[in-house]
C-alpha cells in the first residue's frame, strides 16, 4: 500500500470516529435530558417533602411552646396560692393564740378596774396591750359607732328615740381584730340613733 492510501485510510478512520461522537452526542443527548428532567422532578419532590417536614416541626414546636406557657402559668399560679394559703394558715394559727389569750385580758381589764387594784396590774396590763398593739391586734366595737354584724354580736336591744342607723349603746365584752381579721367579736347592746 502506498502512503496515500495509509493516508486515506487513517483519514478515514479518524473522520468516523468524529463522526460516530456527533452521533452518539445526539442520540445520548435526548437520554441526558431525561435524566436531568428526571433529577428535577426528584429534587422538587424531596423540597416539597423537606418543606412538609418543616411545617410539620415548625407546628409541633408551636404545640410545645403552648405547653410549656400553660404549664410555667399553672406553676406560677400554684406558686401563689400555696404561698397565701401558707401565709393564711400563719395568721390563722397567730388568731388561735389570741383567742386562748384574751380571755386573760379580760380578767387583768376587771382587775385593773377595781378600787383595790394595785399599780403592778395596771403595768401588766399597759404592756400585755402594747404587746397586742405590736402584733396588729385592735379593739373593735366602742359605744357610739355603728353597729357591723361582721365585728358586732348584738346580744341586747334597747328601743331608742329615733328611727336612723342602729348604734353600739353599750360593750358588754370588748372584740378584737388582728390585721383587719376577726379574732373575736364585740358583744354589745344596741339601740337606734336619732335619724337626721
Amino acid at each position: 500500500m502506498s502512503e496515500e492510501q495509509k493516508t486515506k485510510k487513517t483519514e478515514a478512520a479518524e473522520q468516523e470516529p468524529e463522526m460516530q461522537t456527533a452521533e452518539e452526542k445526539e442520540q445520548q443527548a435526548p437520554e441526558q435530558e431525561a435524566p436531568a428532567e428526571e433529577k428535577a422532578k426528584k429534587e422538587k419532590k424531596k423540597t416539597a417533602q423537606l418543606e412538609e417536614r418543616i411545617q410539620t416541626l415548625e407546628a409541633e414546636a408551636t404545640q410545645k411552646d403552648e405547653r410549656y406557657l400553660r404549664v410555667l402559668a399553672e406553676y406560677d399560679n400554684f406558686r401563689k396560692r400555696s404561698q397565701k394559703e401558707r401565709s393564711s394558715v400563719y395568721q390563722d394559727a397567730q388568731i388561735a393564740v389570741f383567742e386562748v389569750i384574751l380571755p386573760v385580758l379580760d380578767n387583768l381589764e376587771r382587775a385593773a378596774a377595781a378600787e383595790t387594784a394595785d399599780e403592778g396590774v395596771r403595768m401588766i396590763l399597759r404592756q400585755f396591750q402594747d404587746i397586742l398593739k405590736k402584733c396588729g391586734v385592735e379593739e373593735c366595737g366602742r359605744e357610739g359607732e355603728p353597729f357591723d354584724p361582721n365585728f358586732h354580736n348584738a346580744v341586747l336591744h334597747a328601743e331608742g328615740e329615733g328611727s336612723g342607723e342602729t348604734v353600739i349603746a353599750q360593750v358588754l365584752q370588748k372584740g378584737y381584730t388582728m390585721n383587719g381579721k376577726l379574732i373575736r367579736p364585740a358583744m354589745v347592746k344596741t339601740t337606734d340613733s336619732c335619724g337626721a
